[in-house]
């Protein structure tokens, strides 16, 4: 495979932002499915150890789109400091990743 596809990975803390961040990748066909964890999240910031409750969103997309799609999710996120973090697909399933290509941009 020739990495064209990719997973992103960002998170928040509060619902509302979660929707506006999958309004947005959606509607603009950035991505072809976004999955949404609750997870716990332990880190720096500021010089302090922070605990806080997030959401994880998983985003499902073409590594071609991940400069459109940093900038929407930075566009609708948040916080200061978003995390957005692109892992390549190595492997995957050719009719899953067609579906992918297909109903995206």
């Amino acid at each position: 495979m020739d990495h064209a596809y990719c997973v992103v990975l960002t998170t928040t803390n509060s619902k509302d932002n979660v929707n506006a961040i999958v309004d947005s990748v959606l509607a603009n066909k950035l991505a072809a499915c976004v999955q949404i964890l609750p997870i716990e999240s332990h880190y720096l910031w500021e010089g302090r150890v922070n605990n806080d409750r997030e959401f994880l969103l998983l985003l499902k997309a073409k590594a071609a789109d991940y400069t459109a799609l940093e900038a929407a999710i930075c566009a609708a996120h948040a916080y200061e400091v978003p995390e957005v973090v692109s892992l390549k697909v190595e492997n995957g399933s050719s009719r899953y990743l067609d579906w992918v290509k297909a109903v995206t941009r």
